[in-house]
């Protein structure tokens, strides 16, 4: 029997990378999944892949928190229980680095990448709090962990905030049974990488991480018993392109 039948996983950011392999990993294990985005096109297109009746798309910008809630009322009146959010959507611009940013540039950044992501947490605690169980899955990054300089010093900061966000989760909602994870991937292969301002090409992209392995990796985390939280994650490349650097450098 699949390990996440009768479960409801909402999934944000659903209509590409990270995002739709969570989905499409959570279905086959058995789970209804609720996909959002701002793209009802794309979440379709993913909707399709999974069996009929597994998916449902609840298109949503989620920087704007009525539309957040009104997510919420659907989850609501359709299933009334939420076990699995996976609060995955995230954005970057070009003009990211000081010298070029903006205040209309940070406002993205910091409302794509944080703002939203709290928003979806107030929507998901009530129903797993009323059920004292329940999985949170936060796609941060490994600039969230580390500060450099190819995200951007805004990402960056965002990012901080969601792994400060996941474990202050774990320090109070423990009581409630409710498990928090930061996930923090290395480079990986999706769409955010062109708003890069130098774009890697597809030979660079094939060594990196890829969307189908951060996939299995959520599926795996929210598989895991109720008594265990992993409270943090990091998956990287094995040829990692600041490790190799660095060794460039060595010689």
């Amino acid at each position: 029997m699949p390990r996440l039948a009768g479960k409801i996983a909402w999934v944000t950011g659903a209509g590409s990378g990270i995002g739709e392999a969570a989905a499409l990993a959570l279905a086959d294990e058995g789970a209804t999944v609720i996909l959002t985005g701002r793209t009802a096109s794309k979440l379709e297109s993913v909707a399709k892949r999974i069996p009929q009746g597994g998916a449902h798309v609840v298109p949503a910008d989620l920087t704007d928190k009525e539309q957040v809630a009104k997510v919420g009322d659907y989850i609501r009146e359709k299933f009334n229980r939420l076990d699995i959010l996976i609060n995955n959507a995230g954005v970057n611009i070009v003009n990211r680095h000081w010298d070029k940013l903006t205040p209309e540039g940070i406002d993205t950044l910091i409302q794509g990448n944080l703002v939203g992501a709290l928003y979806c947490v107030t929507v998901a605690l009530p129903f797993m709090r009323t059920q004292q169980d329940g999985v949170i899955i936060h796609t941060a990054s490994m600039a969230g962990r580390f500060i450099g300089g190819v995200s951007g010093p805004i990402y960056v900061t965002a990012k901080h905030g969601i792994v400060a966000m996941s474990h202050g989760l774990n320090m109070q909602e423990c009581i409630n049974g409710i498990r928090s994870t930061v996930f923090l991937p290395g480079e990986v292969a999706t769409p955010i990488l062109d708003q890069r301002p130098n774009p890697v090409g597809p030979e660079v992209r094939a060594k990196m991480v890829q969307p189908a392995d951060c996939g299995d990796l959520i599926r795996y985390i929210a598989c895991l018993p109720r008594h265990v939280v992993m409270n943090e994650v990091h998956l990287a490349p094995t040829a990692n392109r600041g490790y190799l650097a660095a060794i460039t450098r060595q010689l």
